[in-house]
């Protein structure tokens, strides 16, 4: 903290209407500016103190607790922008709303530096991208697998960056998925209810763990092929990989998914047959009721037609 600089010191005081609350959620309801994973991660990084003291984010308020917060300047983002062309849905002032294609990684991490979608979103947006998501992933408000192609929202501002990061949080966001599974689907449609956690064998994976993250997945039935499904799936809650693990689970992997299964098929294909088709949210600025639609990526428009003959 010595060598930080700070945008803004807040100091509150907490009374016996607050006793009993998870300091996170006080927080994250006091300043509404900031999201509760912010406030969470500010806690983190020992940048809350009660009574001068570091705590948690399940730490219980007592009244006359003394909150010091202290909110850091946003670091310069060292990710260089790139002239990668993007297919993008949806532009205004608030937010851009992006047709991810498959293989492309959302922001930079280790072994990908570069070429990803912040380094193109960078370059069209320049200064105009919300802090809150840090220095390597700016304006990001949810985020899709590298082989996962799709809808993706970006934030331009803060404000927007809060309201659709609580729109998610309290499932506003309706999240529609195109999936190609194997096997023979029977149901016409189900609901898989199984919590999601690190595997406890790879901790490069997810798994079903019941000591997991609540996760719900809602699937019903397109068209079926010999050995393969077409599935309409959504999601109520966003685990890290749930429809992958979910529908690997219950039997019908994704197809051409190597990490939840074999990985074989028959087409080459490479990386997951699943698609962010569909998302439904209300505007974070206007409160406009938003139904925007990606449609299938050709390699997998290919497939279908393949099964199809």
């Amino acid at each position: 903290m010595d060598n930080m600089d700070f945008e803004d010191i807040i100091n509150l005081t907490t009374d016996e209407n607050n006793s009993g609350e998870r300091i996170d959620k006080f927080l994250s309801d006091m300043l509404s500016s900031y999201s509760r994973s912010y406030v969470q991660k500010l806690i983190s990084d020992s940048l809350v103190l009660v009574d001068n003291k570091n705590i948690k984010s399940n730490y219980k308020l007592r009244a006359g607790d003394a909150i010091t917060i202290y909110i850091p300047v946003p670091r310069e983002l060292e990710v260089t922008p790139e002239n990668i062309p993007l297919d993008i849905i949806y532009e205004d002032d608030d937010i851009i709303v992006i047709n991810k294609p498959k293989g492309m990684v959302v922001h930079p991490a280790n072994g990908n530096p570069d070429g990803t979608l912040v380094n193109a979103i960078m370059a069209i947006c320049k200064d105009s991208l919300s802090g809150i998501g840090g220095e390597i992933r700016p304006g990001i408000v949810h985020r899709l697998d590298k082989d996962t192609s799709g809808l993706l929202i970006v934030a331009k501002n803060d404000k927007a960056h809060v309201n659709m990061s609580e729109q998610i949080k309290n499932h506003e966001v309706e999240k529609t998925y195109i999936a190609l599974v194997k096997g023979f689907v029977k149901e016409e449609e189900a609901t898989i209810n199984m919590p999601i956690g690190r595997s406890t064998k790879d901790r490069k994976k997810m798994a079903v763990n019941k000591n997991g993250k609540n996760a719900v997945t809602h699937f019903k039935v397109l068209k079926r092929f010999k050995n393969y499904t077409l599935l309409e799936v959504k999601i109520e809650t966003g685990r890290t990989h749930q429809i992958r693990v979910h529908l690997s689970e219950i039997g019908y992997p994704v197809v051409g998914d190597t990490v939840y299964s074999n990985g074989k098929n028959e087409f080459g294909v490479v990386g997951q047959c699943l698609h962010a088709k569909c998302l439904e949210f209300k505007h974070p600025i206007t409160g406009k009721s938003m139904k925007l639609e990606a449609e299938l990526p050709e390699y997998f428009l290919e497939i279908l037609k393949k099964l199809e003959n």
